[in-house]
């Protein structure tokens, strides 16, 4: 039973249906590694498992009865700490928000028990999800896979740490400058950042809406596809016969290949080289107008960061940690007319990017300009804190203010990630663009 806690969810929900696992026995399984691993506490802000088990009995009666509802029927999977659920505290990894127990589940949550998937609990993050870093002093801050000393990537932090350790089959995040992608690469997962607007918010704790966006982390980019089906209540893509002959690539260089730190640019650079021995073409791009962009960064996120949460930290700023106060204080004082200046620049960069990359199936960066940095230093060192988190969001960032969808996949060299971005909408065509690089990876 413990090879179940590192099988893909749909090796397990292909078990389930030829009646070689049991819902019951798996959730019980994952339930016992979580309460006996040394990082369950720091990876589970709370269990749901009067919930998961009964969850898995009914996945169990229907596998016997042959009415499955999907190939996840059964299935376990973490939830971040911000997607509401019924009667259990939903905090958003903030201590202003301690006690907080929605009376509904987030409608995502209803779709995915609509096909089955076993809820687990509600996974650590970072404070109102406003760091890409994924440390939490005021709750918990979860370990890198690839390094205890390290930080794991935020903020879907928790989300990629039950994946990671063998602690969930699947795990539903947030992305709203990169929160699902850089704990994936950081953690050697595949994540997937949604077009903003295709999977609902509702019941979905907020940072900034305009850009808030739920995604799946996964070990494999057939899960990411099962998992946002179920999020969504539809077919999942169909990734049969996907191939990368012919497919054409862009390196977008300017930005996203700055200041790109050794190990992530060797990484990049080697996966590039695979995709190409798979048959892609691959160029290199310059689009000055996402220069142009992300200098627009700081008046489009943190005045809705700060419109959406102020009163209610300005209650009692004390309760929270004091560079993510201090980034939500910055919008403070932005004016309308500032805002309305921005997004307007920012819909003319957007159009002049997807004119740029229009002739290509995706556009290739490294997830992460740098490595999970150092857990203490970061505590210790305010300017390190502001620097390493900036550079982290960096390449995700531009996914999001281009407004299309991303997908962050391993290299094969820990912590070190490729991102794939498309146009909005494009989430079928991108996934199996991203498990036909994922098979060229290896």
């Amino acid at each position: 039973m413990q090879d179940w806690l590192w099988m893909t969810a749909a090796e397990l929900g292909q078990g389930i249906g030829t009646g070689e696992i049991d819902p019951e026995a798996l959730t019980e399984t994952y339930l016992t590694a979580i309460a006996g691993h040394e990082h369950g506490a720091s990876t589970y802000a709370r269990l749901t498992e009067a919930r998961a088990r009964a969850e898995a009995a009914a996945a169990a009666a229907r596998a016997r009865a042959g009415q499955r509802l999907s190939l996840l029927d059964g299935v376990p999977v973490s939830w971040k700490d911000l997607f509401d659920t019924a009667g259990v505290a939903t905090e958003a990894g903030t201590a202003l928000l301690e006690g907080r127990v929605p009376a509904r589940d987030a409608e995502v949550l209803r779709n995915a028990g609509a096909a089955g998937l076993v809820c687990l609990g509600k996974t650590h993050m970072s404070e109102f999800a406003f760091s890409g870093l994924g440390l939490n002093p005021k709750t918990a801050t979860p370990p890198c896979v690839n390094g205890e000393g390290a930080v794991p990537g935020g903020s879907s932090s928790g989300a990629a740490t039950s994946l990671a350790y063998g602690l969930a089959a699947g795990a539903i995040g947030s992305d709203t400058g990169g929160s699902v992608r850089i704990p994936a690469a950081w953690n050697d997962l595949v994540g997937l950042k949604t077009t903003h607007g295709r999977v609902s918010t509702e019941g979905v704790v907020p940072l900034a809406p305009a850009f808030d966006t739920v995604g799946p982390l996964a070990r494999t980019v057939e899960d990411a596809a099962l998992l946002l089906a179920a999020l969504e209540g539809r077919r999942p893509a169909d990734l049969r016969g996907a191939s990368l002959k012919g497919r054409r690539f862009a390196v977008l260089k300017t930005v996203a290949m700055e200041g790109v730190r050794e190990a992530p640019r060797a990484a990049f650079l080697s996966a590039v080289e695979r995709l190409r021995a798979a048959g892609a073409l691959v160029e290199p791009i310059e689009v000055p107008e996402v220069t142009e962009a992300m200098a627009l960064s700081g008046i489009l996120y943190t005045p809705e960061a700060y419109g959406t949460w102020g009163e209610v930290i300005e209650a009692a700023p004390e309760k929270m940690f004091a560079p993510i106060l201090e980034r939500f204080r910055s919008g403070a004082e932005a004016r309308a007319s500032e805002l309305i200046v921005a997004w307007n620049i920012l819909r003319r960069c957007q159009a002049a990017y997807f004119k740029a990359v229009a002739g290509y199936d995706a556009v290739l960066t490294p997830t992460a300009a740098n490595l999970p940095p150092d857990h203490e230093r970061l505590l210790s060192d305010p300017d390190y804190y502001v620097t390493e988190n900036l550079l982290t969001l960096r390449n995700t960032r531009i996914g999001n203010l281009m407004g299309g969808c991303g997908l962050s996949l391993p290299t094969g060299v820990p912590s070190c990630g490729l991102q794939m971005l498309a146009p909005p909408w494009a989430e079928e065509r991108l996934l199996r663009l991203g498990v036909a690089a994922e098979r060229a990876l290896g």
